[in-house]
């Protein structure tokens, strides 16, 4: 791709005196996670001003939002409110409806997302109240500004436990909560503003029921924060590269992998504009399939 000077943000100098500390790397889980997966793809989002044009939204992502959202306001409700019962008013009141191949598909997957739901809250105690629901939590380390939203935090035996809900096709095991940097990042930002320990983290996969859970230590936590500031380095010398005339290209490279046909910028990118891409819906083809 010819470098394109108009749409690569130029990232300003800092100016500043001898020993000054550097700037902190303000950052989200999704936007880590990002330059993780594809550093072009986190370039194409976060760096380039005006960012490329998006293809179009993802049903996958509205059924997440829709069942997210819906639970977030269970919550809200009253206590003696808090059954199964209030959830079809909940869903639709939240159901996004954007990327779905026609009206039928967009049906079956309400019906869908509405049992996953039952089954779920069935299970839930409602008189139990979480020390935060979508709560936004916050830390700093010498490189991080972290901020991130959890969709649930736990009170348990004086402790704090993150809980992620999942939406996806794909079951989930304690590799995938073990391995997971956001939920760390979660944990260790919880453990500051909650003055608590908060060492286990769990997915919730709804369609399957099932909980993926795994108990940090100090040290895993550790690890996963360093990780991360590692990532930050790494982002902030390539946006300092390219304030200093590099090619944006060589210092966000592409990815090139079967991520490549769910990318928000396949068109743009000529890496992802080889690979076959996915239909908007394909994510949840399978549930007009299922049982």
């Amino acid at each position: 791709m010819p470098r394109t000077s108009q749409r690569s943000a130029a990232v300003p100098e800092q100016l500043g005196f001898a020993g000054m500390p550097e700037r902190l790397f303000v950052c989200t889980p999704s936007r880590l996670g990002a330059y993780a997966d594809c550093p072009r793809r986190y370039r194409y989002s976060y760096v380039d001003r005006p960012s490329p044009q998006k293809g179009p939204p993802w049903a996958h992502n509205s059924l997440g939002a829709s069942v997210h959202t819906a639970l977030k306001n269970w919550y809200a409700l009253p206590v003696a409110r808090r059954g199964t019962d209030a959830l079809p008013a909940l869903l639709k009141a939240t159901w996004v409806r954007e990327g779905y191949r026609d009206v039928d598909q967009e049906r079956i997957t309400y019906r869908k997302a509405l049992g996953w739901l039952e089954t779920y809250v069935a299970g839930l105690d409602p008189e139990q109240e979480p020390l935060g629901v979508e709560r936004v939590v916050a830390t700093k380390t010498g490189v991080l500004a972290f901020n991130g939203r959890a969709d649930r935090i736990d009170s348990r035996a004086g402790e704090a436990v993150i809980v992620d809900y999942k939406t996806g096709r794909s079951g989930l095991d304690a590799d995938d909560a073990r391995g997971s940097q956001a939920l760390a990042l979660y944990a260790y930002a919880a453990q500051r503003v909650f003055r608590r320990p908060c060492r286990r983290v769990e997915l919730h996969h709804l369609p399957s029921g099932t909980v993926a859970a795994h108990e940090h230590t100090e040290e895993s936590l550790a690890r996963q924060v360093t990780r991360a500031e590692d990532t930050a380095r790494d982002i902030m010398a390539a946006e300092k590269a390219i304030a200093a005339g590099a090619d944006p290209d060589a210092e966000f490279p592409t990815n090139p992998g079967t991520l490549c046909g769910w990318c928000d910028f396949r068109r743009t990118c000529p890496a992802g504009a080889e690979v076959q891409g996915k239909e908007p819906w394909s994510a949840v083809e399978h549930l007009e399939r299922a049982g």
